[in-house]
């Protein structure tokens, strides 16, 4: 059974336009979930919204929308109101431009989306708009309103669809120098950066997702299945924090020893080092010749 399209809506650009639907690409369906229950009775516990002053139950006809002016202070939007500035969504996506993929900052990145053809008449317009794009190697920017708000999404081509990806607003961004400001520019080695290079080489691979292993989610499923079974549980001790207090050189070399780098990475420096001891004394015996000479 096909899932349930998310939006349905048409993708123009230019005179060209053909129908599509939205589907998540992403899902949590999966992911073991809790309810809180009543110990003593094992039942299913509801929360109810309480006024923080009286602490009374508040019913659903007293329950509104406020916006917090200053603390304590709130103003009240009616439905309707909200309802008056809520984009109403045309069902269409728009492209407005095309852009390199390297130029989009990653963290802009939001929601991806699967989008598809509508329909078999949809086919021949939407394989023409995804080949172009393909082609020209960009990716498109259009305006899109999901949920009565306006988003910016980037779309590229993906197998025979399209890939669709909500972007954030810059707004929504925070500024990396509040957190990186701080961070002071020790003076680094160019051994110490050699080795870590090695340690990098050690663990060159390829993107693989299919690697990644959820090991808190597995550990919950066994927990969750010892338990219905009846199954004891047994607690592990707390490990020991290991000291922060290390050798960075020390703690490279043990890193490519680990790895069985160890060897190969000490000759492979070694002969950097031989090599531009030879160089240095090269130099020497060429200037000490051309003293001679003058």
């Amino acid at each position: 059974m096909a899932p349930r399209a998310y939006w349905k809506g048409t993708l123009k650009l230019s005179l060209v336009s053909c129908p599509v639907v939205l589907y998540p690409a992403t899902t949590a369906a999966e992911k073991t979930r809790f309810h809180m229950i009543n110990r003593e009775t094992g039942n299913r516990l509801k929360q109810q919204m309480v006024d923080a002053e009286t602490g009374d139950v508040v019913e659903s006809d007293q329950k509104g929308r406020g916006y917090e002016l200053r603390k304590g202070k709130y103003v009240e939007i009616e439905p309707e109101e909200l309802e008056a500035v809520q984009i109403e969504s045309n069902h269409t996506i728009d492209i407005e431009s095309f852009v390199p993929s390297e130029e989009i900052d990653q963290r802009y990145l939001h929601h991806p989306y699967y989008i598809a053809p509508d329909g078999k008449a949809a086919v021949d317009a939407f394989a023409v708009i995804r080949d172009a794009m393909k082609d020209q190697d960009r990716v498109a920017l259009a305006k899109i309103v999901l949920t009565n708000r306006e988003h910016i999404i980037a779309i590229e081509p993906l197998g025979k669809g399209l890939l669709g990806t909500t972007l954030r607003f810059p707004y929504e961004l925070r500024d990396e120098d509040e957190f990186f400001g701080d961070i002071k520019s020790p003076k680094i080695t160019k051994d110490m950066v050699e080795l870590a290079g090695h340690i990098l080489h050690t663990k060159a691979a390829h993107f693989d997702p299919s690697k990644f292993k959820d090991e808190y989610e597995t550990a919950l499923k066994a927990l969750v299945k010892r338990k219905a079974s009846g199954k004891k549980i047994e607690l592990p001790e707390p490990e020991e924090r290991p000291s922060n207090v290390i050798n960075l050189m020390d703690a490279l070399k043990q890193s490519l020893k680990g790895r069985g780098g160890g060897k190969t990475a000490a000759k492979s420096h070694a002969r950097r080092a031989t090599g531009r001891q030879r160089a240095a004394k090269k130099t020497h015996r060429s200037t000490a010749r051309q003293r001679k000479a003058g």
